[in-house]
């Protein structure tokens, strides 16, 4: 896996001179390439398996991010499905006597 902060750094100039060509035949061998405008990042292009890489990687942390907040807001109480329908005034017979409208 490449590592963005060992990414090859080339300035807006030197990237134009290369072209999109030669940027995308980097990515392509899994080179990762970091643009940068005034000596600021600006860019980076990278190929196709790396960007699927941290899309997953950012969708895990997503995951793990919810899965701690519940835990910690988790005080061990569940709700049944008949207690929900009790709250808005139904029970599962009284849903099974509703006709569909197709």
């Amino acid at each position: 896996m490449v590592d963005l902060k060992d990414a090859h750094e080339l300035t807006v100039t030197e990237a134009t001179k290369r072209g999109v060509a030669g940027l995308v035949a980097d990515a392509e061998q899994g080179d990762a390439l970091v643009v940068t405008r005034h000596h600021r990042p600006v860019a980076a292009v990278v190929g196709i398996a790396r960007l699927t890489e941290i899309e997953e990687a950012a969708a895990d942390l997503r995951d793990l991010a919810l899965v701690l907040a519940r835990s910690v807001a988790d005080k061990g109480r569940r709700t049944s499905l008949d207690e929900v329908l009790a709250a808005f005034g139904h029970t599962r017979e009284s849903l099974a006597e509703i006709e569909d409208d197709e």
